[in-house]
Formats: structure tokens, C-alpha cells, sequence
């Protein structure tokens, strides 16, 4: 089997830049472990398009909060100890790049991304017959302490430099815009977010499209890449698959396909976990609500109220310790109307994540025809498609709609 290009990895990044390269002219084919789009990170997250995340999520350089952290206390962040060893050294990193000039610096590289996330979602999904997926209710950031309250409204006035529209609540208001939710000093409505309802949905919709538009999309197992004369291969469940160019584009396990190529980028990993609540008496939310004190979010999605946790750091493969999502559900069952579990087990997600929280995005150095499209952290789902747009970009000679420089695996 043949084809112009193998992406690797059918979640959101890589069905962006199949999609993209597809639309300008590639023969294109997919190769994914599960051998189905949106099963992986793609599945399970806020469901946030987020067009309103101006700034990044960087490391706290508040040493109280440092402390919580460290002692178990912060409920937005776990640290597993016995992964320390191996996760430190990113973790310093992590915190040297999230100084307040160099996070200026990242987040005005990412600006021009975040700008364009929401239309290039909109072309896609309306074109997969997706757009009922997407809801334009924006999301809310709820405050429990006058304090937070208060560095929550200063961040949305940046925000709103950016011409964005933002809505200051006090409880009456809230209590206006989400009758069932209850418990919070005032709340912060980002306008601008779209709201997903099922990701792993419109994932599988992109896939669809992709496949209805000639492309294949095959079980096979990444690590098996190899450089040819003539470009690459991989071992997929059809045989080999040969293509001038290839795309890694495997979220938290690209650096299985670029350590053994001898490239040494500090990718890192964020675990996080989600559950699935029926309504309580039939109550009804509009909007995802961050409880920005509690370190969880609470989202409507197709099959209920979906509660994600904030970020654990441990190792990418390690068993599953759901610890925070136990810690949180006594707090989110006060304040939301979360009735019984839906889900058999919690899920558990990886975000793949650089220190800088920058993906990279462009040609592998040292080889030709590889290209890299992954690290996009918390944003997923938010950046695939447009990210797609700029690797295709890249790969088929157009001039790229921004800069990619900042996005360069040279860089590290």
C-alpha cells in the first residue's frame, strides 16, 4: 500500500492535519493503535474550544500555592512521589519557561492559533454534519473566595483587551444562568468558548469525513516507523504502508516514534481523569462551569454531567490512581446537581505537554519528509484543526497564516 502521507495518530491534531492535507490535494492515511479516530486524549476532556485562553497554563509562582501543592492540598494538581525522579527535571523546566516575561512571550507565539481555533472547528464540522456538537454558550470560571474572585476578574480584564467578550456575575446573575449551581461568591462567563458535547463524537465525525473524502484510516502500531529511500513505512493491520512523508502526531506517545529517530524534545505528560453523573432530578446546566477554588470543572455533555479533575503528574504509563476525582465529587455534589456515577470507572487522559506549553510543529531536523505535529497541552482539541492548517501549510509550499518559528523542534 502507498500513499503521499501517513499521519500517526487519529485524535484531534492528527485528523486536523490529515484533513488539511487531504483538502490540498495529498493522498492521505492515517495509522492509529486503536484503528479509530478520537479514542485517546481526544475522548475525554472539558470539551472547550477555547478561544478566550490568551495566556497559557503555566507552572504557579506563588510559593503558597507551590506549597499546597506539594503537601497533597491543592486539589488542581497530584503529585505521584514515586515518579519524581523521572518527571523533575521537566518539571524544572516547566517552571523556568513559566516566568512571567517568557509565558508573555509563549502566549503571544500561541496567540494567532488560539485566534483562528473556533473557525477552522466550524468549517470542519459543519462539513462533517457535526455542528449540533458545537455549542456557542461560551463557559463560566466560578469563585468561591473573595481572593480568587479577584485575580479571576484582573485576568479577564486582559482578556478583554483582546476583544473578547466577557461577563462579570455576581450570585444573582449566576443563579440566573444556572439555576442548579449553587455556592459560589460571582463567576466570570467567557462568551467567545465553544462548548463541545461530546468530543469523542466529533472526533469519530472527522474521521468520517475524512475517510468519505478517499482517505484510509488503519490499525497499526507507530513505533514500527522506518525510513526508506523513497520516504517511510509502518506496520499496519492491512501490511506495510509506504508514504513520502509521515506526520507524528501522537499526542503523549510521540516520543515513542522520535527518541529512537535521536531527537531528545522534554515532552512531558499531564494525567487527568473524568466521570459521568446522571442529573440530579432531572435538573439541567447550560454552560461548563469551572469551580476555580475546587480544582474541577463540571461540563453538560450527551451522556450527563461530565466532572474533570485538574492535572496529575505522574508517569505517562503508570496504573490509574484516580485520587482526585474521589477528593473532589464530595465538594462538586454540594454545588452542582452530579446524581449517580454513569461510567463503570473513571477515565483517564493524557495531555501532552513542552515546558514552554508550545506544541511543535514542523520538519523533524536530521530527517527528511518526517514532520512533527504534537505537545499541545491542554489544547487538543481546542488547536487541532487550525494546527492542521499550519503543518499543511508547511508541507505543501503555501506561506503559513502565522509564524512558525516559535513552534520549531530546533528550538530545544
Amino acid at each position: 500500500m502507498r500513499c503521499d502521507v501517513v499521519v500517526l495518530g487519529a485524535g484531534m491534531v492528527g485528523l486536523g492535519a490529515a484533513l488539511a492535507l487531504q483538502a490540498r490535494g495529498r493522498d492521505v492515511a492515517i495509522v492509529d493503535r486503536r484503528g479509530a479516530a478520537g479514542r485517546e486524549t481526544s475522548f475525554g476532556n472539558a470539551g472547550l474550544i477555547e478561544r478566550a485562553s490568551v495566556s497559557l497554563y503555566t507552572f504557579p509562582r506563588d510559593m503558597t500555592k507551590i506549597l499546597r501543592v506539594l503537601a497533597g492540598r491543592a486539589p488542581e494538581a497530584r503529585i505521584d512521589w514515586r515518579a519524581l525522579p523521572h518527571i523533575l527535571p521537566w518539571v524544572a523546566r516547566y517552571f523556568w519557561e513559566s516566568a512571567p516575561e517568557r509565558a508573555k512571550a509563549h502566549a503571544r507565539a500561541a496567540l494567532p492559533l488560539i485566534e483562528r481555533c473556533v473557525v477552522e472547528h466550524e468549517k470542519l464540522a459543519a462539513a462533517a454534519g457535526a455542528g449540533d456538537l458545537l455549542r456557542r454558550t461560551g463557559w463560566l470560571k466560578a469563585f468561591r473566595r473573595q481572593e480568587s474572585l479577584s485575580e479571576g476578574i484582573d485576568e479577564a480584564r486582559t482578556v478583554q483587551e483582546h476583544g473578547l467578550a466577557v461577563d462579570f456575575l455576581n450570585p444573582a446573575a449566576l443563579a440566573a444562568l444556572e439555576p442548579n449551581v449553587s455556592g459560589f461568591l460571582g463567576a466570570i462567563h467567557y462568551r467567545d468558548t465553544v462548548a463541545v458535547s461530546d468530543p469523542g463524537a466529533l472526533a469519530l465525525a472527522y474521521g468520517r469525513l475524512f475517510e468519505q473524502r478517499g482517505g484510509r484510516l488503519a490499525g497499526g502500531d507507530a513505533r514500527s516507523l522506518e525510513e526508506t529511500g523513497q520516504g517511510w513505512r509502518v506496520a499496519t493491520e492491512h501490511g506495510l504502508l509506504e508514504a513520502r512523508e509521515a506526520v507524528v502526531a501522537l499526542g503523549p506517545w510521540s516520543d515513542d516514534v522520535f527518541r529512537p529517530l535521536g531527537y531528545e524534545m522534554p515532552l512531558g505528560v499531564k494525567r487527568g481523569y473524568h466521570m459521568h453523573y446522571a442529573p440530579r432530578e432531572g435538573a439541567v446546566m447550560r454552560h461548563p462551569v469551572l469551580d476555580v477554588d475546587g480544582g474541577y470543572l463540571v461540563a453538560p455533555m450527551q451522556a450527563g454531567l461530565r466532572l474533570t479533575t485538574g492535572a496529575e503528574f505522574a508517569r505517562r504509563d503508570a496504573p490509574p490512581s484516580p485520587v482526585q476525582l474521589d477528593a473532589v465529587e464530595p465538594v462538586a455534589r454540594t454545588r452542582f446537581p452530579l446524581g449517580a456515577r454513569a461510567d463503570a470507572e473513571p477515565w483517564l487522559g493524557r495531555r501532552p505537554c513542552l515546558p514552554d506549553l508550545l506544541p511543535v510543529i514542523g520538519p523533524a531536523p536530521r530527517h527528511a519528509g518526517l514532520w512533527f505535529d504534537f505537545g499541545h497541552q491542554h489544547h487538543g482539541l481546542t488547536l487541532g484543526p487550525v494546527t492542521g492548517r499550519l503543518i499543511a501549510e508547511m508541507m505543501t509550499g503555501e506561506e503559513p497564516f502565522c509564524d512558525p518559528a516559535p513552534f520549531s523542534a530546533e528550538r530545544f
